[in-house]
């Protein structure tokens, strides 16, 4: 990217990195998270109304949200998205999401929100990359989700829909108990791939995207969309064994990728 606009998003991205690392810091209880995250995003709400702070990331965000245009409130439901966790009742129960709809609302907020974000700093003037912008968040965020079944499983979460494993005949205590290292059954290669079908339907909307973006920024958005798709590729491949490994894009072939994106 142009350097302001690679400015723009170093900022963006140590942002959201703030949020997600005091919302995961799994040494301290819910409400202690929470009540550090209220604190941290009320030291930035000060800085949006021309207050001072010891953090400079909330001021070279300001310069972001400033010179693109970004809305504040794209950035409070981000903030929003990584605490859902954080706003449950505290308890031994796993964190679960009943419906597909339910989990494409997470989604949105810790994904597609930050494509929102992106958008506005990669330039458009079409309003349909807004659209296209939620719909590619959402099939990076079932990327994430599939390869990270069995790391999510070990923290007492299930982001795969309880109505999907209903329908799959896959038991919760399968997902959260199980050996370490095992292959799944031929119920959760089914359940992993029909996960799998929704996230290539929404990686649809990525390629429409990438010509509504401003031509200077769209190699970057190539590469991004590229390394993503490429991870749910291997998945596939893999024919959703996600527990004994865990899926990642070589670095040869993301280098590979990006000298694509740089020529």
């Amino acid at each position: 990217l142009p350097e302001p606009r690679r400015n723009a998003i170093c900022a963006v991205y140590a942002f959201m990195r703030q949020a997600d690392d005091l919302a995961d810091d799994e040494s301290l209880p819910r409400e202690e998270r929470r009540r550090r995250l209220d604190a941290w995003q009320a030291d930035w709400r000060g800085v949006c109304h021309g207050g001072d702070s010891s953090d400079l990331i909330f001021f070279a965000v300001r310069d972001a949200v400033e010179r693109f245009s970004i809305p504040l409130n794209l950035l409070d439901e981000l903030v929003a998205g990584v605490t859902m966790d954080l706003d449950r009742a505290a308890s031994d129960a796993p964190d679960t999401y009943a419906t597909f709809a339910d989990l494409y609302r997470y989604c949105y907020l810790v994904a597609s929100v930050v494509g929102l974000v992106c958008i506005r700093i990669f330039g458009y003037t079409d309003p349909r990359a807004e659209k296209l912008a939620v719909e590619t968040g959402v099939a990076f965020q079932l990327t994430n989700i599939l390869r990270d079944v069995a790391e999510d499983a070990g923290r007492n979460r299930v982001y795969l829909p309880l109505e999907d494993l209903a329908t799959h005949n896959v038991t919760l205590d399968s997902l959260l108990h199980r050996t370490p290292g095992s292959q799944p059954t031929a119920n959760e290669r089914a359940l992993l791939a029909a996960i799998g079908q929704r996230a290539e339907s929404f990686y649809q909307s990525a390629r429409k995207l990438l010509p509504l973006i401003d031509r200077e920024s769209r190699p970057a958005l190539w590469v991004l969309v590229s390394i993503y798709h490429g991870l749910l590729r291997r998945i596939e491949r893999a024919e959703y064994d996600v527990f004994s490994t865990r899926a990642a894009v070589p670095m040869p072939q993301k280098l590979s990728i990006l000298a694509v994106g740089l020529v």
